[in-house]
């Protein structure tokens, strides 16, 4: 089965900082909440996809070192330690377990099995508890991303209508882009993450169409044509993800909320791009949805 995209981990230093701006994107976020392993998170909820806005809030609690263990929270602090940005891309999952032999059996590195559960503030200020189960695995070729699947234990406790209604009318994420120099080496790796042999080669780079939404692998030359100066191209001189095509329904009105935010942007190929210095490291592209 071909996961989708679940939802994109935005790595920040201030949570508080970032929050605000992206309101000022015209998202809404949910409100702030604590891991029980040391970091934190405010959401924009999707349909059936998010974005995490994650930083780190106490060191103390990350867990200690196991065999064969993926440490999320120390591999967020470290990515930190050198930049903002776009740090994991999760994919979608019905059962972690299963995720976990077949990336496997695909020759993927693989972990221990981690599950967790937090408290989530609900629209009316009352509290539920949400839980996860996750698979994670990494690219030897990409060492400053990683993965995992995300499988939902209380799903009906977790999406509310009241966070996934956003001024700027996003509805999905449609594409997550990487920076590579070599493309071509990342072909079997997402092939066994997406589970798919949906696999593209571009004019620059590679194009991975999941169950929701796509991945491209973008050489640093081509990235200038869909993205302008939004992308730094020079701070990528290892392969890690650089930006996020939003979905909307209403490309107006995303344009409205970001001059009403304040926020520079670019129009290229009938989408409004934001640079990854007003966004916290990740460059975003607004496209109206059905384009």
């Amino acid at each position: 089965m071909t996961r989708g995209i679940d939802h994109l981990v935005l790595a920040v230093r201030d949570l508080d900082r970032a929050r605000a701006a992206y309101k000022r994107l015209g998202f809404t976020m949910t409100p702030k909440a604590q891991h029980p392993f040391g970091t934190q998170n405010a959401l924009v909820q999707l349909d059936t996809c998010f974005l995490e806005v994650l930083s780190v809030a106490d060191p103390a609690l990350f867990p200690a070192a196991e065999p064969k263990a993926f440490s999320f929270p120390k591999f967020n602090a470290h990515f930190l330690e050198r930049r903002e940005g776009m740090s994991m891309l999760v994919l979608d999952s019905e059962d972690a377990a299963a995720d976990r032999s077949d990336f496997a059996e695909a020759g993927l590195q693989t972990y221990l099995p981690f599950e967790f559960g937090r408290d989530a503030e609900q629209p009316d200020a009352t509290t539920a508890r949400v839980g996860f189960k996750l698979a994670f695995t990494t690219d030897p070729n990409a060492p400053d991303a990683a993965y995992f699947t995300c499988e939902q234990l209380a799903p009906e406790l977790f999406w509310k209508p009241d966070y996934q209604t956003h001024a700027n009318t996003a509805t999905t994420v449609r594409e997550a882009m990487m920076i590579s120099a070599t493309p071509e080496a990342h072909w079997k790796f997402f092939e066994g993450f997406a589970g798919t042999d949906d696999v593209k080669e571009t004019d620059t780079g590679l194009l991975v169409e999941t169950g929701r939404g796509a991945i491209r692998i973008e050489r640093p030359d081509g990235v200038a044509e869909s993205w302008g100066t939004a992308v730094p191209v020079a701070d990528y001189p290892s392969p890690r993800f650089a930006g996020t095509v939003i979905g909307v329904t209403d490309l107006d009105a995303a344009k409205a909320c970001l001059e009403a935010g304040g926020i520079k942007h670019f129009d290229i190929e009938e989408r409004l791009v934001v640079p990854s210095d007003e966004t916290c490291g990740v460059a975003f592209a607004f496209e109206a949805k059905g384009d």
